[in-house]
């Protein structure tokens, strides 16, 4: 058993640096990022488009385009660290070791193939990665229980129908039922529910909530949104410009956010009450990751901005439960 195993943590991101070749220079998409994902603990990503979440993500995975980089650090997932994987173990980490459900989920799904050949493929390829002969029936069997495992009605009919003959919600269901058949240790979650109607929404994340119990699953769930991040989440991180800047328990972090960034997000989510007044909204634009600026990131759209958030990037600061990124909470000396 590796350290990492031993301690807990499904995951742990240390110091990650990746930026992107484009035609304009070299783009600064993770600056420097660490994180650890407990086992059996779910945490959200969340921030704005740009923010990086996404890139940690599908860098958990190795799935970003070719002309990404991984400039520093490693991502240890069960032991193992991706960065330094070749090919082949790359190909056997993916759905066994994480298995990541992306925004659109009817593009996850072969088209032209019905939903139980892909959840026989699932089963047959786990099946042979662990040297175990493959059964059809069987195969078939566990793949309807797993349909029940997500609350699919009519698991029978389900099976055997194409995804386009299927609804958002129940082409999610397949997947994450996929997703299950492969027992990963880490389930990657971006944007699942985005696609979906606020109903259909509610019945995933309470799903994924309860897979992640019965299965003792670790969730990592990137999203825009904070109100689903805290629906779903034990911890929030909170993103900006590829910096992490505030991690916290997700309870604490929607009613008492310490970071300028993330009490701006949290007021600027519209009520159901009149009290609430103007809908603030938070001005200027994130910066060009082309250019990082230096000192805080997000000095130029602070309110509480001071003389040294120009000049000097803020140090990680604990506060209790929380870790922030800002001067506000010490590290002001000059």
């Amino acid at each position: 058993m590796t350290s990492e195993q031993q301690d807990g943590h499904t995951l742990k991101i240390e110091d990650l640096s990746i930026s992107y070749r484009t035609v304009y220079g070299q783009l600064k998409a993770l600056n420097h990022v660490s994180l650890d994902v407990e086992r059996g603990e779910s945490v959200a990503i969340v921030g704005e488009s740009g923010s990086g979440k996404s890139t940690m993500g599908l860098a958990t995975v190795r799935l970003l385009p070719l002309n990404a980089t991984y400039d520093t650090g490693s991502i240890i997932l069960n032991g193992n660290d991706v960065v330094k994987m070749g090919r082949g173990a790359v190909s056997r980490m993916r759905g066994r070791e994480a298995f990541m459900i992306f925004q659109d989920p009817l593009n996850t799904l072969n088209p032209v193939k019905r939903v139980d050949v892909q959840m026989l493929e699932a089963i047959q390829t786990r099946q042979r990665s662990d040297g175990k002969p493959f059964d059809e029936r069987e195969a078939l069997k566990e793949a309807i229980d797993k349909l029940n495992d997500v609350r699919m009605p009519d698991p029978e009919m389900i099976i055997t129908r194409y995804p386009h003959q299927l609804s958002g919600g129940q082409i999610q269901r397949v997947v994450i039922s996929i997703g299950l058949l492969m027992r990963p240790k880490l389930m990657i979650a971006d944007e699942p529910t985005s696609a979906l109607d606020v109903t259909i929404q509610a019945q995933v994340l309470k799903l994924l909530r309860e897979l992640q119990h019965e299965y003792d699953m670790s969730i990592v769930f990137v999203t825009h949104d904070i109100t689903v991040a805290h629906s779903i989440a034990d911890r929030m991180v909170v993103m900006y410009a590829g910096e992490i800047v505030e991690v916290g328990p997700a309870s604490q972090m929607v009613t008492n956010p310490m970071h300028p960034y993330a009490d701006a997000l949290i007021k600027s989510i519209p009520t159901t009450t009149k009290s609430q007044g103007r809908l603030m909204a938070i001005a200027g634009a994130p910066p060009d990751m082309l250019i990082p600026p230096e000192g805080c990131r997000f000095h130029a759209r602070c309110p509480q901005v001071m003389d040294i958030c120009w000049r000097k990037s803020p140090p990680v600061t604990r506060v209790k439960d929380d870790e922030v990124r800002c001067f506000l909470y010490g590290g002001t000396d000059s």
